[in-house]
């Protein structure tokens, strides 16, 4: 008589071998990186004063941060196809979920450095044709993300008052940077009806964000006064309360320096004075959470925080203060405020190199693309997390 052979003794089949390993754990986070990028190019070409060959260097740098888009663009296209699991793993966790909006703001940080920088090395037509397409799908994104990421957190994340990040802001803030960038298309459009929606559409971006921005502010301020600092890998998300606050600041002036021959009077000189009576008291709350941020990280520097991808936030937050400044050093001509954006850049150049390095080392030995490391076995609760590489 034959007998069958109990399940557990036959030979385990191998698993298929994961294509691209590399981009597994490739998380959107990583558009950060092409944000802070593209940032150090516009505003250092957009700066109030005359540095010699800035504007050179400025536009080495934008092509810089159009070649980490067109990468990461491609590594994240490979994720999503042979790595489909863990993509929707990012979506269902609430750590990773809302570095969707990054997405949007790299594709319009790119876009706008196109016509303020690139066009000295791609040509004004090729410039204001990138822009175009940029803009046009950064938008489309960044409404999306500024929908369906607070969906999905209402909807199916589970979250505690305690777990509010500066992070949350994310996908609301993609339409502020919509509203910043958008008025450098302007006078590339035909003069009337386009030209004039283009701008109040800007303007009407700008609002959408900033209330979106006005609800989640006091969450994660209350969460950081009763639930004491963050962990110390997110503590530098702190910072991304000032992207917020600065590109609004730059959404206002450019929206206002657009305005004549645009919309019609008087409210192309009203837009010039909200720039300036917006402008001032928010850059104002700027500096004060800039001095509170700066505080915390450094306790948290000397309490062993390490580099993870979170000091990216370093970057593209502050880049928004020095172009804030300098549309209100246009709008005011007060020399404080071309010394203030010129202090902001030597800041941001710091903290970009610092990131950059960090970044390209971790490359380099894996560690920024390894998987999660395992923890010590214990029971677990059965519900699924990942790791976005937000907090590694």
């Amino acid at each position: 008589m034959v007998t069958e052979a109990h399940p557990l003794s036959r030979p385990a089949v191998p698993l298929p071998a994961l294509r691209f390993p590399a981009v597994r754990h490739l998380g959107p986070n990583w558009y950060a990186s092409v944000m802070g990028t593209a940032i150090v190019a516009t505003a250092g070409a957009g700066l109030p004063v005359h540095v010699p060959a800035l504007r050179a260097v400025c536009a080495g740098v934008w092509v810089l941060s159009l070649v980490l888009l067109v990468t990461l663009l491609t590594a994240r296209a490979l994720h999503w196809t042979h790595h489909r699991d863990q993509a929707r793993a990012h979506l269902l966790d609430p750590a990773a979920a809302p570095f969707y909006g990054c997405l949007a703001m790299a594709l319009l940080a790119v876009g706008g450095g196109a016509v303020t920088v690139g066009r000295d090395v791609i040509g004004t037509g090729a410039a204001v044709a990138l822009d175009t397409v940029l803009f046009t799908v950064g938008t489309v994104v960044g409404l999306a993300a500024a929908v369906a990421v607070p969906y999905l957190m209402a909807a199916h994340h589970r979250i505690e008052p305690g777990q509010a990040t500066p992070v949350w802001l994310l996908p609301v803030v993609a339409p502020m940077v919509s509203a910043a960038l958008g008025p450098l298309l302007v006078p590339h459009l035909p003069a009337g009806q386009l030209r004039e929606t283009l701008l109040l559409g800007c303007f009407a971006l700008f609002g959408l964000s900033l209330l979106a921005t006005l609800l989640m502010l006091p969450l994660i301020f209350g969460r950081l006064l009763t639930g004491g600092p963050l962990p110390l890998a997110l503590t530098p998300t702190l910072f991304l309360v000032l992207g917020p606050l600065g590109q609004s600041t730059t959404a206002v002036g450019n929206i206002a320096d657009a305005a004549p021959g645009v919309v019609q009077a008087p409210y192309d000189q009203g837009l010039a004075g909200f720039a300036v009576l917006y402008g001032v008291p928010v850059l104002g709350f700027a500096l004060l959470w800039l001095c509170l941020a700066t505080a915390l990280c450094l306790r948290a520097r000397r309490n062993g925080m390490g580099f993870a991808m979170t000091w990216w936030a370093f970057t593209f937050p502050v880049g928004t203060c020095v172009t804030g400044a300098g549309a209100l050093a246009r709008h005011t001509g007060l020399v404080a405020f071309d010394g203030l954006a010129v202090a902001l850049y030597v800041v941001l150049v710091a903290a970009w190199a610092t990131a950059a390095a960090h970044t390209v080392r971790g490359l380099v030995s894996g560690v920024l693309l390894a998987g999660p490391t395992p923890g010590p076995a214990a029971p677990r609760r059965a519900t699924v997390r990942t790791t976005s590489g937000a907090v590694r």
